[in-house]
């Protein structure tokens, strides 16, 4: 981890800390909520080890980046165009993509609007959805699953910072990272993070010192920058318009693991494996479901993950 080198560069009007190491073809990690760049960790090294340049920012909002204090800051638009400004500083023309949970859904975004700034992408955990012109995507998941849903519930400012507040931030960390429940995660306001059970023993993927880096990263910042990626959610559906029907094309690689949240939303199973993402991603050459695997999956199995992203970014 000391070999890891560590920048803050300023572009698109704040100041991004990055994680980098190696040289070769570039490959840039996006993490997701509540993640940092020390997500990517063993990628990184595992990665460098092999020839690439590994790069890991810490989105805006988290970490050692800047966190703007509202919610409007933090579109997909403002995020993707924080990455193409990081892209600029570091003199990188194109880059091999990766990302996780939000940073997926950045990736997602960045390829559809900065596809010549993309060779191929290996994205994990979150699917490509087409831009719904109807319903905004916040009120779609209110429909879905109720108020209680947690995308729901993350949306009004302050509240949920304030339930965080009254649990010790490792165990919160704690809960995040080794919940393996693959239902959709309701909590009523009633209960809130507060009332739930406190975790079980860390599993051996995850360290006393891995809690430990997160907590006190979010005990500094606080979590209200990643909360206003949900926050933004509609507004970032409204700036979209633009690219409504447009397909994802870059190479991609997808990966999810079985018991993720995210692949046991209702009709996600049909969607990846019946011709759905196929039809708004044309040129998704493998899909990959990482059995007894949950939403973490680059730090639950982390040489896998690097064996799939290797194996797919070796192509090109």
């Amino acid at each position: 981890m000391e070999k890891i080198e560590h920048r803050t560069i300023s572009t698109n009007g704040i100041n991004m800390h990055v994680a980098s190491i190696g040289s070769g073809p570039v490959i840039l990690f996006l993490h997701g909520f509540p993640d940092l760049w020390y997500s990517w960790r063993h990628q990184l090294l595992s990665l460098a080890a092999l020839g690439y340049r590994a790069i890991a920012p810490d989105l805006r909002g988290y970490g050692d980046s800047d966190a703007p204090p509202s919610a409007s800051s933090y579109t997909v638009l403002h995020v993707v165009g924080d990455l193409v400004g990081l892209l600029g500083s570091l003199g990188v023309d194109r880059v091999f993509l990766v990302g996780h949970d939000w940073g997926a859904i950045v990736a997602w975004w960045m390829c559809m609007m900065r596809p010549d700034l993309v060779k191929a992408l290996v994205n994990t955990s979150v699917v490509f959805n087409p831009r719904n012109p109807s319903v905004k995507p916040v009120d779609a998941f209110k429909a879905l699953f109720g108020e209680d849903y947690y995308i729901c519930r993350f949306q009004e400012p302050g509240e949920i910072e304030e339930d965080f507040a009254q649990v010790d931030t490792k165990k919160l960390i704690n809960r995040f990272f080794t919940s393996r429940n693959p239902r959709p995660p309701c909590i009523p306001k009633s209960l809130g993070f507060r009332g739930l059970p406190d975790p079980p023993a860390l599993p051996a993927w995850l360290t006393e010192q891995d809690v430990s880096f997160y907590a006190e990263k979010f005990s500094q910042k606080g979590f209200t920058g990643g909360l206003n990626y949900y926050r933004a959610m509609n507004l970032s559906w409204e700036l979209t318009a633009p690219w409504a029907g447009l397909q994802i094309k870059v190479p991609v690689k997808f990966i999810v693991g079985d018991l993720d949240i995210t692949y046991n939303i209702p009709g996600t199973k049909e969607y990846i494996h019946e011709g759905g993402l196929k039809k708004h991603v044309p040129f998704l050459q493998e899909v990959v479901v990482m059995e007894g695997v949950g939403h973490f999956l680059q730090q639950e199995k982390p040489d896998e993950v690097t064996d799939h992203i290797y194996g797919f970014f070796s192509k090109f």
